[in-house]
């Protein structure tokens, strides 16, 4: 009997052992499978939240719905726990936020970012060494298209063997989607971005383009666009020190090889991040913002390898500059705000450039094996190391005047919707006020011809402004750009610029002129105005004598008068968003 007791307290100690060690075995699927494989989107967030029960320097949370109906995660690693969203944003330590998994077939950092948060709470020198650090990670922000799993639509890409669709569940690509925020994953990240308020942001991509001998390339934001001291020290000291600190571990980079369809020995330029995409929106928040795009080719051992060295870079270069990153992002409002202008469009730069020491393939024409045509092909067996020329400048092609406060009208609620996810501060008028305002008319525009991502995008927009009394409503928003949103208002609300909320579609109503005339019955009204409104006459009869196409249509010269008199409606063509400059 006693053998007995002896054996059965043997074996649970044994069961007991091997269920303890079961728990903390953390190896992923990425790594036993030898580098070839990722993980099903079910199974990254339950090695997440089996992590955040083993560790407590581990956080799991959820934020909002996604298009797919399941929440969007955000992951915290901090030395001494996290236990509510609102203590990161309040902490004083360096705030980086990673995002995983936008386009699902990308999927390197995901399984780097599985690996990191491990080896993160299972070494006590990298939690020494990042005890000033929280790092926030969603683990997939493209849930939709990670539940799509396949093995065949990234035709282009070296691994891994089974992975996600880019496009989410209604088929949005979500790195267009930032300002827009047409999907509820972008109105989630939008919740998770101001709650952590990070002082570096980095999404994690795959290139799709040229061919070349880098694994890893990086798509800074645009220094110009971000401007002022942060500009100037992304491009003088965050890029260099990241690509030293890669170098030193034996890993080359380049700056994201922006052609398609031909070889970079011309040169080529700086990727434009404008708001749409995720470091072109971190930006409006003076968050320092990087998108790492590892090659297609390159195998995605290799790959993922590379995307976990480059976090951990970024890890010690927000250490190491932890006090400057936070000064620098603390005045940057005021700084822009002491300006009184802001640019709203950029171009190229073509006078200005630096070379780069550029490692190819020496790529060449050569007649195709399925076309009657010719097809790129690169020789591996032809590598080349080149100066080629990389134009990182872009100059601004138009500014405006930074008002004191926009006034929005108060029925436009999917404008107000999109200002309250994104934290930006208004007040309600109290009672019906008539304003002085600068008040905008369209006055010109174009729209692309072909769907993108479900709007007919306008561009090359131009404005007429005039200074107006308007009888605003009660309830009205009165928006102060005196804020630490002043650049996601001026980026949304001036409709010229490249993101605007004019040129995503939201004014379209105001472009429909909704009551119109009679031309039989309107010849009288139009004659009476000619009788009394003496200034109307001339200015009617000088565009008769200037312009000769206007003097031989008789109905656009209606259509004149009508538009210069009290029965045309005021709300054509007339911008919802009013400005106020005193």
């Amino acid at each position: 009997m006693k053998k007995i007791l002896l054996l059965f307290t043997f074996l649970v100690l044994i069961s007991c052992n091997k269920s303890s060690k079961e728990k903390t075995d953390f190896t992923t699927l990425f790594e036993t499978s030898k580098g070839t494989e990722t993980p099903e989107y079910e199974a990254v967030i339950d090695y997440y939240k089996k992590l955040s029960e083993e560790y407590s320097q581990i956080s799991l949370f959820s934020f909002g719905q996604t298009d797919s109906g399941e929440p969007l995660h955000l992951v915290v690693y901090n030395r001494e726990g996290i236990y509510n969203v609102d203590e990161i944003k309040k902490s004083p330590k360096n705030r980086i936020l990673i995002n995983n998994g936008i386009h699902p077939g990308e999927s390197d950092g995901i399984d780097a970012s599985m690996m990191l948060l491990r080896d993160l709470v299972q070494n006590d020198s990298l939690k020494s060494k990042y005890e000033n650090s929280i790092i926030c990670v969603i683990p997939v922000y493209n849930i939709g298209g990670s539940l799509n799993r396949n093995s065949h639509t990234r035709a282009n890409q070296n691994g891994p063997l089974a992975y996600g669709f880019r496009g989410n569940a209604r088929n949005f690509d979500l790195n267009r989607d930032f300002i827009k925020q047409d999907t509820k994953n972008a109105a989630a990240f939008a919740e998770i971005f101001h709650a952590v308020n990070p002082d570096v942001f980095v999404d994690n991509h795959v290139s799709n383009g040229a061919d070349y001998q880098y694994a890893l390339t990086h798509l800074f934001t645009q220094h110009n666009k971000l401007g002022g001291n942060l500009g100037s020290f992304l491009q003088n000291e965050m890029r260099p020190q990241i690509e030293g600190s890669l170098q030193e571990k034996g890993i080359i980079i380049t700056p994201y090889v922006n052609v398609w369809g031909n070889t970079p020995e011309a040169g080529f330029s700086q990727f434009f991040d404008s708001p749409r995409y995720s470091t072109g929106y971190t930006t409006l928040f003076n968050t320092l913002g990087l998108m790492v795009e590892t090659h297609m080719l390159k195998p995605y051992k290799i790959r993922v390898e590379q995307t976990y060295e480059l976090l951990f870079s970024t890890f010690d270069f927000a250490e190491k500059n932890s006090k400057k990153i936070k000064d620098l992002r603390a005045k940057a409002t005021d700084k822009i705000l002491a300006k009184k202008k802001y640019s709203i469009e950029f171009t190229v730069d073509k006078e200005n450039y630096r070379t780069l020491n550029f490692k190819g393939y020496e790529g060449e024409m050569m007649d195709s094996k399925v076309t009657n045509g010719q097809r790129l092909f690169y020789d591996k067996n032809k590598p080349f190391e080149k100066e080629v020329n990389y134009y990182d400048e872009f100059t601004a092609t138009k500014e405006i005047i930074i008002p004191n406060a926009y006034i929005l009208s108060k029925g436009w609620h999917d404008i107000i919707e999109r200002l309250n996810n994104n934290k930006i501060e208004y007040t309600k008028l109290e009672k019906d006020t008539t304003i002085s305002v600068t008040v905008n008319h369209i006055k010109d525009y174009e729209t692309r011809n072909s769907p993108y991502e479900g709007h007919y995008l306008h561009y090359n927009t131009s404005i007429v402004a005039s200074v107006e009394n308007i009888n605003f409503k009660k309830g009205d928003l009165y928006i102060p750009t005196k804020q630490n949103g002043v650049r996601y208002l001026l980026e949304t609300l001036e409709a010229e610029a490249t993101d605007s909320f004019f040129n995503w579609n939201f004014f379209d109503t105001i472009l429909q002129q909704k009551e119109g005339y009679s031309a039989y019955v309107f010849e009288d009204v139009a004659e009476e105005l000619l009788t009394e409104n003496r200034a109307l006459t001339k200015e009617f009869e000088e565009k008769l004598t200037a312009d000769k196409e206007f003097a031989k249509n008789p109905r656009a010269q209606l259509d004149f008068i009508y538009k210069n008199s009290q029965n045309y409606e005021k709300a054509h063509l007339r911008l919802p968003v009013f400005k106020i400059y005193k």
